[in-house]
C-alpha cells in the first residue's frame, strides 16, 4: 500500500511562495485497486502523482511506499549526453538487473523503435523519441504499482495502440495510479478514483461515482 500522510505542496517562484496546491492530504492507496486521479486543470493531479512517484517532494507531510512503485511512465530523467543504450544500461544497473542486462536492453531497444538512434545522444532526440524510450524503460521492470500521467498519448496512432496494449498487459498483474483527460482511458484501466478539489482529496471505491461527483461538484 501507499500511505499519504498530511501532504502539503506549494511552489516558490521569483515572486515568492504560491498558493497551496495540496493542503493536508491524508490517504491510504491499496495495491489491489487501480486508481484514477481526477479534477480540473491545475487542481494538483500531476503534482500528487509526482510526489507518489518520488520525483517531487511535499513541503510538509510524507509518503510511505510499502510496495514497489514505478517512476511516472513516459517521464523521468534522461542524461542528454548519453545515448539511449547508455541511459538504459544505467537504469538497469540502478535497479539491480546487471545479470539480465542483455535481455532488458533487447526489450527496451525493440519496444522503443529508435533504430540507429538508440546509440545516439538523447539530446538529439525529438520529444516523441524521448517518450518512447522512457516508456520502454518503465515497462522493462516489474512494479507493484505503475504511475501514469497521460502516458498512452505519446507517439503516433500505431505506437499509442502498442503502448496501451503493453500497459494493459502490465496492469493485469499490477495496479496503476493514472492521470488522463480521456475518460475512456480511465475506465479502461481504473476501478477507483481520487478526486482532487481545492487542495483536498476524496476517495471513491467506484470510479463512476468519483466521475459523477467531480462532474456535479458533489462532495462525498
Amino acid at each position: 500500500m501507499i500511505l499519504i500522510e498530511n501532504v502539503h505542496k506549494r511552489y516558490v517562484s521569483e515572486h515568492g511562495a504560491g498558493k497551496w496546491v495540496l493542503r493536508g492530504i491524508t490517504m491510504t492507496i491499496p495495491t489491489t485497486r487501480s486508481v484514477a486521479l481526477i479534477g480540473r486543470n491545475g487542481a494538483g493531479k500531476s503534482t500528487l502523482l509526482r510526489i507518489i512517484g518520488g520525483i517531487d517532494f511535499p513541503n510538509k507531510g510524507r509518503v510511505q511506499r510499502l510496495c514497489k512503485v514505478s517512476w511516472p511512465m513516459g517521464a523521468g530523467g534522461l542524461e542528454g549526453t548519453l545515448s539511449g543504450r547508455q541511459n538504459a544500461k544505467f537504469v538497469c544497473r540502478v535497479h539491480g538487473h546487471q545479470d539480465e542486462l542483455s535481455d532488458r536492453l533487447e526489450f527496451i531497444q525493440s519496444f522503443a523503435e529508435l533504430g540507429d538512434a538508440f546509440d545516439q545522444p538523447v539530446a538529439t532526440y525529438s520529444s516523441g523519441m524521448r517518450s518512447r524510450l522512457q516508456f520502454a524503460l518503465s515497462l522493462a521492470f516489474d512494479f507493484d504499482v505503475f504511475i501514469s500521467d497521460e502516458v498512452t498519448a505519446a507517439g503516433d496512432a500505431r505506437f499509442r495502440k502498442k503502448t496501451a496494449e503493453a500497459f494493459k498487459n502490465r496492469t493485469s498483474r499490477a495496479s496503476v495510479i493514472m492521470v488522463s483527460h480521456d475518460e475512456a482511458t480511465l475506465k479502461q484501466f481504473c476501478q477507483s478514483a481520487i478526486w482532487i478539489d481545492e487542495g483536498q482529496a476524496y476517495w471513491f471505491d467506484d470510479l463512476e461515482q468519483g466521475l459523477n461527483a467531480y462532474k456535479t461538484k458533489l462532495l462525498p
